[in-house]
């Protein structure tokens, strides 16, 4: 069993996207998700492709 902190980006009902940390084998509950990646830094810089690309929303 995995028991290293796993990154994912989820996108909110309003189209932004945030950066979460989950334990082992846990995904995340929202319906659309990305990852998991090994690193936040990793999940920051896909994060920003799904800006630029359209998918998610930047905060502001």
């Amino acid at each position: 069993m995995n028991n290293s902190p796993n990154w994912f980006i989820t996108k909110t009902e309003t189209g932004h996207c945030q950066i979460i940390t989950l334990e082992g084998e846990e995904l995340p509950k929202t319906e659309q998700y990305w990852g998991p990646f090994p690193s936040q830094e990793e999940a920051i810089a896909r994060r920003v492709g799904l800006i630029r690309s359209g998918k998610c929303q930047p905060f502001t």
